[in-house]
């Protein structure tokens, strides 16, 4: 199979995370993570519009907010908010809270975060002070309007890449810290999720230094796509057997997170990040077209 992968123009971020196509608008939603940066790939004009967060630290995801076009739901710190924001603008504003998780754990911070098929929030917390690799302080959540955000799973280390498949009934989970991608039985109806079970194993592919998984998508057939953050690579599994159907060669090494979108939803966008001053292009969004797969549009969060 030959896919191409390619840059987005001007789509820089120093940590790129949580990439979510809206089909309404034909654009493409991601953060820069550590300096609440908000952005906005609209793609018939091949443009990233970019915007920070006033008085704020952290946007750790972005998720829009159903029926509402200039509301956003975004991590900042522990509190999931409200952010107003037209998506052109420099700068966005946070009008209220939604939720907030782990009070009193200062050290902690929200990182992924996703709507499930039915607009339903679920997302977790990592800490973030120390060795971020070698602490299992974080909790996984779900969420949805009228009610309290519920715990699924404690002593998470980086809570990280989320996926569904329906079809399936499959909930699939990431904590980077455990280097597994997590296959949980999943209730579309009530939400719930049950039955985790280890699907693959990374520290099998390099057990000389252990791949660090992060973000995730599935696409229509119910393959998973999985982000390594120091692999440079993208890994196309089949869940029910374990087995890489394919790697995809990102250039540069730090990989946050993918999603599919464009018109056809047969584009693949890679977040990734510079962290620790990697050369060009590190902390760039790629797409990568000639996949031969479609995925899912983001679904917008109901509250």
């Amino acid at each position: 199979m030959s896919y191409k992968v390619e840059a987005v123009p001007d789509s820089y971020a120093a940590l790129g995370e949580g990439p979510h196509w809206d089909v309404d608008r034909q654009s493409l939603y991601y953060v820069d993570l550590e300096s609440a940066g908000i952005n906005r790939y609209d793609f018939k004009q091949n443009k990233v519009y970019k915007a920070k967060i006033e008085g704020e630290k952290f946007a750790s995801f972005i998720l829009p907010v159903e029926n509402k076009p200039q509301e956003f739901a975004v991590g900042c710190g522990l509190r999931t908010v409200i952010v107003q924001w037209d998506g052109v603008s420099a700068v966005a504003k946070v009008t209220r809270t939604l939720f907030e998780v782990q009070p009193g754990q200062t050290e902690n911070r929200l990182n992924d975060a996703k709507t499930d098929p039915k607009g339903r929030f679920y997302g977790g917390t990592m800490a973030d002070t120390g060795d971020i690799f070698t602490q299992w302080k974080g909790e996984l959540y779900s969420w949805q309007a009228g009610g309290q955000p519920k715990a699924i799973r404690g002593k998470v280390g980086i809570s990280n890449g989320l996926a569904w498949d329906v079809k399936a009934k499959k909930f699939y989970f990431i904590d980077t810290n455990n280097h597994e991608v997590l296959a949980y039985d999943y209730n579309q109806t009530t939400g719930a999720v049950s039955n985790p079970k280890v699907i693959f194993d990374l520290r099998k592919i390099r057990p000389e230094g252990p791949l660090s998984p992060d973000g995730m998508t599935v696409d229509t057939e119910g393959n998973i796509y999985v982000a390594t953050f120091n692999g440079g690579t993208v890994f196309k599994v089949n869940p029910s057997t374990g087995k890489i159907l394919l790697e995809i060669k990102i250039p540069t090494t730090q990989i946050t997170s993918v999603a599919f979108g464009g018109p056809n939803l047969d584009i693949l966008y890679v977040t990734t990040a510079n962290k620790f001053d990697h050369p060009k292009p590190a902390g760039t969004t790629f797409q990568v077209t000639g996949l031969n797969a479609n995925g899912f549009a983001g679904v917008s969060l109901k509250i």
